[in-house]
Parts: C-alpha cells; structure tokens; sequence
C-alpha cells in the first residue's frame, strides 16, 4: 500500500524501529519515498537517523 505522507505516529513507528534495528547492530532505511512522506522526517530530524534513498537498490547499497 503506497502512502501519500507520514505523522506522528509513522515517526514514532520509524523511531522505535530504528532503535530496534540498532540495539542488534542493523539499520533502517527509506527507500522510494514520494517527497510527501519524507517532509515529515526531515522536519523533525528522523532523517539523521534514518537515511532515505531514492530506490530499494541505492538503500541496500549504502
């Protein structure tokens, strides 16, 4: 299912998964995302920790 754009709790839900992904040495990324959907993580910063890519290629090769 494609989504248009995130909020709170799609931040919350991206964090929490970060920090999993973290405590056990993995990582978390977007890939693909329409401009819409990562306003939000850029605003607020998730982007730092979250990487965002332009394909599903470029996310698992960086």
């Amino acid at each position: 299912m494609a989504h248009t754009r995130v909020g709170g709790f799609g931040i919350n839900v991206f964090v929490a998964a970060y920090q999993q992904a973290r405590d056990t040495d993995g990582w978390v990324r977007i890939a693909g995302a329409q401009e819409s959907v990562l306003r939000v993580p850029h605003l607020t910063g998730v982007d730092a920790l979250i990487t965002c890519h332009p394909s599903t290629e470029q996310a698992l090769t960086a």
